[in-house]
Formats: structure tokens, C-alpha cells, sequence
């Protein structure tokens, strides 16, 4: 099998990420997962679709993450992961990726802010005099 890549995304986030066959290595931006990502509940958010599909340990990861913050690229690197998983063996990996909610994209992003108003919902305060 030769490399397959794929991209995820998650508010203002973007996850491309390349998957070989290997020993479960994770590298991101050039840097160890444990290193990028010292909270555990981070990596365990990106390695939820190797424990669904159990392909723990069976491919290495390289992946290049840019823009928002740190919760927001853990969940696009899962969503890259999944769809890479997915283009590796479709039959086998989908239907649990798909009942798992791995393989769709969460569309939800910051509203954007009004003019003359302090913040998207928020208004100055009404004053009748």
C-alpha cells in the first residue's frame, strides 16, 4: 500500500494527513504527538478511529496542522484520520467510522461580528430615555 492522504477540518482548522503502513507512529508539524498535544484527552480525541476500526498500531501518521486552536485541530486530524482509514479499505472501515460520527464534518463556526454592536449576538444595553 503506498502513502494515502487526506484533509480534515473543524472551525478555522485544517488537518492534512498522510498514512502509511508502519507501527503507529504520529508525527505533527514535525513534532511527536505526545509533544504537540500534552493534554490526554487531545490524543485520545485523535486516536478514536484507529480504537473503533482496531487498527491500533498498524499505520504511521504524518500530519501538517494549521490555523485555530488546539482542541479545534485535534478534532480535524480525526476527521482526516477517518477519511484516510476510509480510503484504505472502504468496505471494512466505513460502516464503523460512519456509526461512530467520525466521517462528517462539523460545520459549525464563529459568527461573525455586527457593525456597531460589540459582539455577533450581543447589544448595547437599551436605554427607552
Amino acid at each position: 500500500m503506498k502513502q494515502v492522504n487526506a484533509l480534515g477540518r473543524r472551525k478555522s482548522a485544517v488537518a492534512r494527513v498522510y498514512l502509511v503502513p508502519g507501527k503507529g507512529n504520529i508525527t505533527i508539524n514535525g513534532r511527536d504527538i505526545n509533544e504537540y498535544f500534552a493534554e490526554d484527552s487531545l490524543r485520545y480525541i485523535v486516536n478514536q478511529p484507529f480504537e473503533v476500526t482496531g487498527t491500533v498500531a498498524q499505520f504511521d501518521v504524518k500530519a501538517n496542522l494549521d490555523g485555530g486552536g488546539i482542541k479545534g485541530q485535534a478534532e480535524a486530524m480525526r476527521l482526516g484520520v477517518a477519511r484516510a482509514l476510509c480510503e484504505v479499505d472502504r468496505e471494512a472501515y466505513r460502516a464503523t467510522l460512519k456509526a461512530a460520527g467520525f466521517l462528517t464534518r462539523d460545520a459549525r463556526e464563529v459568527e461573525r461580528k455586527k457593525p456597531g454592536q460589540p459582539g455577533a449576538r450581543k447589544r448595547f444595553q437599551f436605554s427607552k430615555r
